[in-house]
């Protein structure tokens, strides 16, 4: 299928181009797009629009999400999980979201650093995102992002997530199938037990499998799903134990992906993607809302501090500025502007 680039990209110069490259495979121009996108406003808005419009009735990459704690060895997991996949003669992208500053909002962006051995592959693909404070462990453009990688025919995808443990949930709305990577002997079995992410869990991994404790954390995962609710059409995510330092597990952890894909199914697969779209939805809502709580007057805050206004009359005056911010623009019939859609 040949996309037409929408009237939008003759008039502005230079966009009818990256397109074309984008779409003749050319890295560069890939990473342009990703740009634009990520940086929001009108041209990237149109960009993300001709991309998606692209992607209808078109095969998907599968998308793999990672996620557990700091230090728990994702990042090198992913490195060994591109070299199995290129062996194969698969196109690996990765989109890695890393931490950002509270107070400067910068981001140390340091999963490539662990991932230069792929450097020079044609076939693989590393970009790394700033989190910008998402509360979800995701910033609002990652899935405008993961939306441009895939258009551009990778695979597979791979997506790895901030690691700040309770909080990092929302990888589940973006992945096809979502790996919990712990450790042995530091408590991240109790914590995934505890803060409920073994709920959102397809494949639990436990890397560094050369320590002490390995097995026995394997155990109390396995032992764990026992306990949650099930009947008998519940998916158990496998327990496979890597030690990704020594590239070893990463073939079993992709038959464990594959035995979850085959379990979801089309039908399943469909309810991800709508499950995405939610997500999209809902972050970049509560990107404008946080927005609006930002820009409130000073006025509107003493009112709070002073007990004149509770904090609820203030809230619905946020979202009454977001209602008629949204049915002005619509009233408008104009683009989404940079505000609106930029992080």
């Amino acid at each position: 299928m040949t996309l037409q680039a929408p009237s939008i990209f003759q008039a502005r110069s230079g966009l009818g181009d990256l397109l074309e490259r984008y779409r003749g495979g050319e890295m560069r121009a890939l990473s342009r797009a990703i740009t634009l996108v990520e940086t929001g406003g009108a041209e990237g808005y149109a960009l993300l629009q001709s991309v998606r419009a692209g992607l209808s009735g078109r095969p998907r990459p599968t998308v793999l999400g990672l996620t557990g704690s700091p230090g728990s060895g994702k990042s090198t997991l992913v490195a060994v999980l591109i070299s199995v996949l290129r062996s194969q003669g698969k196109t690996v992208g990765v989109l890695a979201v890393d931490p950002s500053s509270p107070f400067s909002g910068g981001a140390i962006l340091g999963d490539r650093i662990r991932m230069l051995g792929h450097h020079a592959d044609p076939g693989v693909y590393v970009r790394s995102l700033a989190s910008r404070g998402a509360l979800g462990g995701l910033s609002a453009r990652s899935m405008q992002v993961l939306s441009v990688m895939e258009g551009f025919g990778f695979d597979v995808l791979l997506l790895e997530t901030v690691g700040v443990g309770q909080s990092e949930l929302d990888v589940a709305a973006l992945a096809d199938h979502t790996v919990l990577v712990v450790t042995p002997a530091g408590g991240d079995g109790v914590q995934a037990f505890k803060a409920g992410i073994m709920e959102i869990a397809d494949v639990l991994v436990v890397n560094k499998a050369d320590l002490p404790g390995a097995d026995r954390t394997a155990r109390e995962l396995r032992t764990a799903q026992m306990f949650a609710p099930h009947d008998e059409h519940t998916f158990f995510p496998p327990v496979v134990q890597t030690v990704a330092s020594r590239s070893e597990g990463a073939q079993a952890l992709l038959d464990a992906v594959q035995s979850h894909r085959d379990h979801l199914g089309a039908a399943g697969l469909q309810a991800k993607r709508l499950e995405r779209a939610r997500f999209e939805l809902r972050s970049l809502v509560q990107q404008r809302a946080l927005a609006l709580a930002r820009s409130a007057g000073t006025a509107l805050l003493e009112d709070v501090a002073s007990g004149r206004v509770s904090a609820d009359e203030a809230t619905q005056q946020v979202f009454a500025s977001l209602r008629h911010g949204v049915s002005g623009s619509a009233s408008a019939g104009a683009s989404p502007s940079s505000s609106e859609t930029g992080p």
